[in-house]
């Protein structure tokens, strides 16, 4: 027996998944390779929980930045507990002094239990300088302290990731820290963007001596050595300007250095796009050079731009950090994770109390997470390539 004579729907059918595929714009074709990409996106969801939990600080932070406890420097983290009498809590930490060494110890005392809970009331601040609030995301939980009659208990503290030598709080510090340091990169990010694609464009599109110009201001940055250029861009601060100045030239100075790379992969675009029939199209029909360039040559390869930008933040966040950490940067009051890494300075303290190497941790899983992204990124920046 002969086969069926196909209909006009069965023919039509094998086309319409590539048809779909086809007429799909480039955006929706990057996010759905980037959404294949686990690690990728793993990393994307951790960076956002980061910068939500940098942007309120003041709700996350178990305690205020403000606050602490001299009897409790130097507090070693608490191990949480759970059990079904008491719910999750920990245990008091006793100090004990050696009178003859003057060695500060700290023992826990499992007898004495400190209640902890979700959305529990503390000490007062203002969300994001408007909203007075006194609830915070997590910590002691001192209504059922004020029920056991142990409102003014002076042990009942919670570090869970351990004190610093004035006894404040490591986590709330790391927390508020991240605003600072997240936002340093996030900045710096856009003051990047901005020199990049507009100095990487006019030398792509213009051509000549400012082509020639810009290349050699560029090469003559790129040559000089990083870590030295970022001390001496410290070094000139000075020491009397407030801290909010100082923040902004620390994010300026960033900027400034890293634009570079951004820049030639933008004049690169820039050369093998410039020619085509879309832009020369928009040329005859009386569209200024400024409107071909930004309007129809740049919306081109934005998801280049997007990724080169992904993998320059962790270059930002690091200077910062080092800058701080050597007491060139951000200074005291301003909580940032290079400058909780200045009490580490010190091999001897960091011996004794390891637990100040705690923005280490989120300086390494935060630049890890940037990576991961923009390798995704990466990936998904060009749909019709094969893995």
């Amino acid at each position: 027996m002969s086969a069926p004579a196909p209909t006009p729907s069965d023919t039509v059918a094998p086309f319409a998944s590539v048809r779909t595929e086809a007429v799909r714009s480039p955006w929706e074709l990057t996010l759905r390779r980037f959404a294949r990409h686990r690690l990728g996106i793993a990393s994307f969801f951790l960076l956002c929980v980061l910068y939500v939990m940098a942007g309120c600080c003041e709700f996350f932070a178990p305690t205020t930045r403000e606050w602490k406890d001299l009897h409790h420097s130097y507090c070693p983290p608490q191990p949480l507990h759970f059990s079904w009498a008491a719910g999750l809590h920990v245990s008091a930490m006793r100090r004990l002094d050696n009178p003859v060494t003057f060695a500060r110890t700290y023992l826990e005392d499992s007898t004495v239990k400190i209640p902890l809970g979700f959305f529990v009331r503390g000490e007062r601040y203002e969300l994001f300088n408007l909203i007075p609030l006194d609830y915070h995301f997590f910590g002691v939980n001192r209504a059922r302290l004020a029920a056991a009659g142990r409102a003014s208990d002076p042990d009942a503290v919670f570090y869970l990731m351990g004190a610093d030598k004035y006894g404040r709080d490591a986590l709330s510090r790391l927390i508020y820290g991240a605003r600072i340091s997240l936002s340093v990169g996030l900045i710096s990010m856009v003051i990047t963007f901005i020199l990049g694609v507009l100095l990487g464009g006019i030398s792509g599109y213009v051509g000549g001596h400012w082509d020639n110009v810009i290349q050699r201001v560029i090469e003559v940055i790129n040559a000089l050595p990083q870590l030295p250029l970022w001390l001496a861009l410290g070094a000139v601060f000075p020491a009397e300007w407030s801290p909010l100045a100082v923040y902004f030239c620390v994010t300026v100075a960033l900027s400034l250095i890293s634009w570079t790379g951004l820049a030639r992969v933008v004049r690169g675009k820039i050369l093998s796009l410039r020619e085509e029939d879309y832009a020369v199209a928009a040329r005859l029909l009386g569209a200024s050079h400024a409107r071909v360039l930004f309007r129809h040559l740049v919306p081109g390869f934005t998801s280049h731009i997007i990724v080169t930008l992904t993998l320059g933040v962790p270059a930002m966040i690091l200077g910062e950090t080092v800058l701080s950490f050597l007491g060139l940067g951000l200074r005291p009051p301003i909580v940032s994770w290079g400058v909780m890494l200045q009490d580490c300075q010190n091999l001897q303290t960091v011996g004794h109390y390891p637990w100040l190497l705690s923005p280490v941790l989120f300086i390494v899983v935060t630049i890890l997470a940037f990576n991961f992204a923009g390798d995704a990124m990466r990936d998904a920046a060009d749909p019709y390539s094969d893995r």
